[in-house]
């Protein structure tokens, strides 16, 4: 499995970091790989720099000698403001980010998944990917992009054998979602607890935040031939937040 990262000092908001600034965090998900008894690699990437997303297939390819699955996860809470108060440079980074990153992750490794006769792409959009929230102007818009773009990939590349999924996270106990509250807490100057409170554990069914390992398994039985009928759906990860879709 590779893993990668940006791993370097990004965008801040607020003073607070929007990506891992060092490679620590992906050596440590090597080990734990390479615990299992897997091969594990670590590749730090920008996603949006189409040079080091052609130098990171061929990496992975160099290593591994093919690539079946694709998990299109990089994100950034960049694009969370009022839309008065978006920039430029935030559609920009948020778009580049959300749509243009996975764009050109999937023309770097398409080819190779045709020449092996398929392959599975999954990724991940939002459950804001399927409605819209105030002040979530560019993380929604490019969410719903992104669905867009997968339901692209479904049908085009299936005769190749090519599957295309895009998962839909809702409420997930995640840094990111962690460091969005954060953020929204330095730029409105809100307290934590009315900020929590606008979004109460009720409205979810299940009455719990979803964790990260229950959307990584769910990632993983897509990638399986236990789901080899499903492609081009927009699947909902969300403890029945969003009741009726």
């Amino acid at each position: 499995m590779v893993v990668s990262d940006l791993a370097r000092p990004g965008p801040r908001i607020g003073g607070l970091a929007t990506v891992a600034e060092d490679d620590t965090g992906l050596h440590e998900a090597v080990s734990e790989i390479e615990d299992l008894g897997q091969r594990g690699l670590a590749v730090v990437l920008d996603v949006t720099n189409v040079a080091e997303v052609g130098a990171a297939v061929a990496e992975a390819l160099a290593f591994f000698g093919r690539i079946d699955v694709l998990f299109n996860n990089a994100g950034t809470p960049v694009g969370v403001k009022p839309f008065l108060e978006l920039s430029a440079d935030d559609w920009m980074h948020s778009w580049n980010v959300h749509v243009m990153g996975c764009v050109f992750m999937c023309r770097a490794v398409v080819p190779t998944m045709q020449a092996n006769g398929g392959g599975v792409i999954i990724n991940n959009s939002s459950a804001s990917g399927l409605r819209a929230l105030p002040d979530y102007g560019a993380y929604t818009a490019t969410k719903h992009a992104l669905i867009g773009l997968t339901k692209t990939l479904a049908l085009e590349f299936g005769p190749d054998g090519i599957r295309a999924v895009a998962i839909c996270p809702g409420d997930i106990a995640t840094d990111m979602a962690d460091l969005g509250m954060q953020i929204a807490v330095a730029q409105s100057g809100v307290a934590m607890s009315e900020l929590e409170s606008l979004a109460p554990l009720e409205t979810i069914a299940l009455r719990r935040r979803g964790e990260a390992a229950e959307v990584g398994r769910t990632v993983a039985w897509l990638a399986s031939s236990g789901a080899s009928y499903i492609s081009g759906n927009a699947l909902l990860i969300d403890g029945a937040l969003m009741e009726g879709i």
